[in-house]
């Protein structure tokens, strides 16, 4: 679940992090009582969408008064915002921040995130702040510095030591970094999160540390405790990718013609790797996972049929703790429930596998049997091929 900068600043400023002070805004309209409100005179009016890249995109717009405040909001509010990130189709704005100027003398890099290789939450620092990271990562690997802190533990003075001397931060700046350290590692532990990236964490002309711009990002899985965090877990989901939730199965929308039904990531991969192999093109696929009920198979015919370019469905089950027979029932009863059309080209594999192969092959429906996963590659692509 990613959070907004304004939800993301928001918790920081409650976990006592430096935060210049700003507004959350969703209509022209409001900005000039947000002014009066904050006190804000000369500032930034900042685009609220899910991606990087932003001012390089003109979605942050300095402004010296209110009138320009306005203006800029009335343009960034209902634009598609396209950045870097998020392609040609870009993503929609609909709402902005409004936050005072800072008189920035340094700008830094810092951000907490997972190496899944130690199982260790990961510092990232760097002097190079308000740039791409990936480029700095790729072009000047030793402007990063990396580090791992002990897991349940406060930092320890030597993790915050290095980090401050890194950025070459003396005195009472040294100081700040190591209580700003501190209380980013606490939001990101507390908070579930899985990144929590400050680009840039700035220097100002007071000798004092604040923070610009956040990215974060909570884990999935923790959701259902932090539903105070202000994020929608659903706002970046389609309406199929929320309706597949809804019966604890995972969609994934492409660009090709072939809807594929599996139970299993690993199997999903595979699917989509063999129907590439034999010259075709996934349109999407979806996992009912390991206990697919009835309703639920049925409601994955209607979710992967709801995607027009779909000219045949794939499915590849591997029957474990579910057996293929009970899949094989599951299916027919979902076919003739939902009235699917479309060419059903079936690869069941597993437990009582002859069992359910035959029960497919008396229903009497239209469903093309495959005996191996290329075998089902190859039938699923040959049939949208013919009908073209």
């Amino acid at each position: 679940m990613k959070l907004h900068e304004y939800q993301s600043k928001a918790l920081l400023k409650k976990a006592g992090l430096p935060v210049p002070t700003s507004i959350h805004v969703e209509k022209p309209e409001e900005v000039s009582e947000a002014l009066q409100k904050t006190g804000i005179k000369r500032g930034v009016v900042k685009a609220q969408a899910y991606t990087g890249g932003r001012g390089k995109a003109g979605g942050i717009k300095l402004f010296t008064s209110e009138k320009e405040a306005i203006d800029y909001s009335r343009q960034l509010i209902g634009m598609q915002l396209v950045t870097h990130q998020t392609g040609s189709g870009g993503v929609k704005v609909h709402s902005v921040l409004l936050e005072e100027a800072s008189d920035i003398e340094k700008e830094f890099y810092v951000a907490i995130l997972l190496d899944r290789a130690k199982v260790n939450p990961l510092f990232m620092i760097s002097p190079d702040g308000g740039m791409d990271i990936e480029e700095v990562a790729e072009k000047t690997p030793e402007r990063i510095l990396r580090l791992h802190p002990e897991v349940g533990k406060e930092l320890s003075d030597s993790i915050k030591n290095q980090g401050a001397e890194f950025l070459g931060l003396e005195g009472d700046l040294k100081v700040q970094f190591g209580d700003v350290l501190q209380k980013l590692y606490n939001v990101y532990t507390e908070r579930d999160a899985t990144l929590l990236e400050i680009n840039p964490l700035i220097t100002t002309a007071d000798n004092k540390l604040a923070i610009l711009d956040c990215k974060f990002d909570i884990d999935d899985n923790a959701i259902f405790r932090q539903l105070d965090s202000g994020g929608d877990p659903n706002a970046e989901k389609t309406a199929s990718e929320i309706e597949a939730a809804k019966y604890d199965m995972s969609y994934i929308a492409l660009d090709g013609n072939i809807g594929c039904m599996v139970n299993g990531a690993g199997l999903a991969m595979a699917t989509m790797d063999s129907i590439k192999h034999n010259g075709g093109d996934p349109a999407n696929f979806l996992d009912v996972g390991g206990s697919a009920t009835e309703e639920a198979v049925t409601k994955a015919f209607e979710i992967i049929s709801s995607d027009k370019a779909v000219e045949c469905i794939l499915v590849n089950i591997f029957g474990g703790i579910m057996q293929c027979d009970t899949i094989a029932n599951g299916i027919i009863a979902a076919v003739e429930k939902s009235g699917l059309k479309l060419p059903l080209v079936v690869r069941l594999e597993g437990t009582n596998v002859e069992i359910g192969q035959q029960i497919i092959k008396d229903s009497g429906l239209n469903i093309i049997s495959a005996e191996n996963l290329d075998d089902a590659a190859r039938k699923a692509v040959s049939v949208t091929q013919k009908s073209k």
